[in-house]
């Protein structure tokens, strides 16, 4: 019988550095070797539309190139134990849905899906290269469906929703610095446990009982998994 708990796991560009995923943000400033400002505000899109859907294209052929990692399908494992699991990411990659997980909420978009320039809401699927020219049901220029710095996170208050009905909290590869969507994590219940998976742990206050994991995505993840998933089967048996 599966426990009743609300599982919530939220990650980061460190989920999927460990399948090869360069992460959005090095520490040179550099994605790719390109400047943000150049791939992902509105401001570079209506300078250089082609330079951007080139770049973006580019991301998503990359995702033909990697598989998810142990830390992905222990993620999705949850499901077999948790009657809801729901992975929110701030992650554009597919390596979760691939892994198995059914219920994920994408906060900065999909490198799979473009949207129209006109209407944020009109988003179609895009297997391969977006071109200029190409247009939505809309009849507008289609563009990457990625939230670019500055713009509205739409899926935040869907996402609020889920944290704030959850039961147990794991974060994974995330440094809880890029907002809004690092304040979900303080809009938990302050009795809701927390689990932090990172190398290099965040150095931010988190009220809620913490434990922390300092380990990289594919080692860390599969054993602490194991480890909810043997208190939730044991839990089961003496209620």
């Amino acid at each position: 019988m599966k426990s009743q708990k609300k599982a919530v796991v939220f990650t980061g560009a460190g989920m999927s550095a460990d399948s090869g995923v360069s992460t959005f943000r090095d520490a040179d400033g550099l994605w790719e070797n390109h400047r943000i400002e150049d791939v992902c505000t509105p401001e570079a899109w209506a300078r250089d539309p082609q330079g951007v859907l080139d770049f973006y294209n580019a991301r998503r052929a990359q995702l033909d190139e990697v598989e998810p990692n142990a830390g992905h399908r222990a993620v999705a494992r949850l499901e077999e134990y948790f009657e809801q699991v729901t992975v929110v990411t701030q992650n554009v990659d597919d390596l979760h849905e691939r892994a198995g997980s059914s219920r994920v909420i994408h906060l900065h978009g999909e490198l799979r899906k473009a949207r129209s320039e006109r209407n944020p809401e009109v988003i179609v699927p895009a297997p391969g290269p977006t071109r200029l020219g190409d247009k939505g049901p809309d009849g507008a220029q289609l563009r990457p469906h990625i939230v670019f710095f500055g713009e509205a996170v739409p899926e935040y208050e869907r996402a609020l929703e889920i944290v704030r009905e959850a039961d147990l909290f794991v974060v994974i590869g995330t440094s809880l610095a890029v907002y809004p969507a690092a304040g979900l994590i303080y809009r938990l219940r302050p009795d809701v446990p927390v689990w932090l998976v990172d190398p290099r742990p965040a150095q931010v206050a988190i009220p809620n009982p913490l434990t922390v994991i300092a380990e990289g995505a594919a080692a860390g993840v599969p054993p602490l998994v194991e480890e909810l998933i043997r208190r939730e089967t044991e839990s089961g048996r003496d209620s």
